[in-house]
């Protein structure tokens, strides 16, 4: 992979000093590409290892004290914690940055928490982290997103900017994961039950070929057809989970699904 490259925007020139909380796979690669880009970075973790090129600090409010960009890695359950942490020692101005997986409502809240002189702003990473770095995608919402994506632009990250506060960019992302994540379960429960029926070569074929042809008229059909045949589909997914049961596999998306289907069903299809 080649060296990321600095670009010529003026916020980049600057030795923008990056404090990176969270030093674990993702926080660690990203810490890694920023200084390998020229970025001034120091970081903070309790319990990963420190990362070459990036100043160790003992604490978030060590981490955030002299940072013009704060990037908040950590985990969802941590978010605030670390910024209620952090704030006695944040400078006004400076921009804190939530890159973790919490729902619209956290990214909300953190930034209710930070005040007006603390600007906050939601960055969806959209797509897995390890391998890409700093290259993986941003998608960023929020009173200073611009400025975020200028500077993080400017050390070779890919930002696109989400109009909207706070949460508005983490909601395109777990709004794709509920389909994305929830068909790669369907598939996976589906290939546990046909290896315990026998089928497993037949129905991967079946699967592949189906995907190959999805477009928007597939997205169209499928929706309205879910609605207008629900309640013989529903039907149709009690016998499957039941068929699971008996194949030993749980039916948890098939019972879902079942259950979707029967509300649509006793609520008119629609």
């Amino acid at each position: 992979m080649p060296p990321l490259q600095k670009t010529d925007h003026p916020e980049a020139r600057a030795a923008v000093r990056v404090a990176v909380l969270g030093l674990g796979e993702a926080g660690s690669e990203i810490a890694r590409d920023l200084v390998a880009a020229g970025a001034d970075v120091r970081g903070y973790d309790p319990k990963a290892p420190a990362v070459d090129g990036v100043a160790p600090r003992t604490g978030e409010a060590d981490a955030v004290r002299d940072a013009d960009l704060v990037l908040s890695v950590n985990s969802s359950h941590d978010a605030m914690d670390a910024l209620r942490n952090a704030l006695p020692s944040v400078r006004p101005g400076t921009i804190w940055a939530d890159l973790n997986t919490a729902s619209p409502g956290l990214k909300a809240a953190l930034a209710e928490a930070a005040g007006a002189c603390i600007p906050v702003v939601d960055v969806a990473l959209m797509a897995p982290v390890p391998g890409k770095g700093l290259r993986t995608p941003m998608l960023v919402s929020g009173g200073a997103a611009d400025r975020y994506a200028a500077i993080l632009s400017g050390f070779g990250a890919e930002v696109a900017i989400q109009a909207g506060p706070a949460g508005a960019a983490i909601s395109r992302k777990l709004l794709r994961s509920v389909f994305y994540k929830g068909l790669a379960a369907a598939v996976v429960e589906a290939m546990a039950a046909a290896e315990a029926a026998g089928c497993a070569d037949w129905l991967r074929d079946n699967i592949s070929a189906e995907l190959v042809g999805f477009d928007q008229r597939t997205l169209d059909r499928l929706i309205d057809g879910t609605h207008r045949h629900a309640r013989r589909r529903a039907d149709e997914m009690t016998a499957a989970a039941e068929q699971l049961e008996e194949l030993g596999v749980p039916p948890r998306i098939s019972a879902a699904t079942r259950d979707l289907l029967i509300d649509l069903r006793d609520n008119g299809g629609r």
